[in-house]
């Protein structure tokens, strides 16, 4: 089993969704963290009623900070947004650190949330079938 983490800056949205879709589709060969650069402490409440609705949502889900997983040992780091692809901080052991930047839907209609976890399947699942599972 490999170890990947979807790093944003406030794991609130996008990271969330990039998790939940990697352990609901991908479960069999990687396990999926998230975590924020400057973590909201909270999900977005559309982001977490479209993964209930779609069934990928965890309880253990929440908004964490980078401190509480950077010692993990990952496979992979992929950050989501631009500000945490700058902001990406060293991890303790060497690791692929790969950026797959995708709008942020928060503040904007509803069907952006759909969107958004759509692009994410289609454009982020793949890579990461190809650098971990082979």
């Amino acid at each position: 089993m490999k170890n990947v983490l979807i790093l944003c800056t406030g794991n609130s949205c996008r990271s969330i969704m990039g998790e939940a879709l990697i352990n609901a589709k991908m479960g069999e060969c990687v396990f999926a963290q998230s975590s924020g650069v400057k973590a909201s402490g909270t999900v977005n409440p559309h982001a977490k009623a479209l993964l209930e609705e779609k069934g990928y949502w965890r309880d253990s889900y929440h908004s964490k900070v980078i401190d509480t997983v950077i010692n993990t040992p990952f496979d992979l780091v992929v950050t989501v947004c631009d500000h945490a692809h700058e902001t990406c901080p060293m991890f303790p052991k060497a690791v692929k650190t790969i950026h797959v930047a995708f709008e942020d839907p928060s503040g904007k209609e509803i069907e952006e949330y759909a969107k958004t976890l759509d692009l994410i399947e289609a454009t982020l699942l793949p890579i990461i079938q190809a650098e971990l599972c082979g």
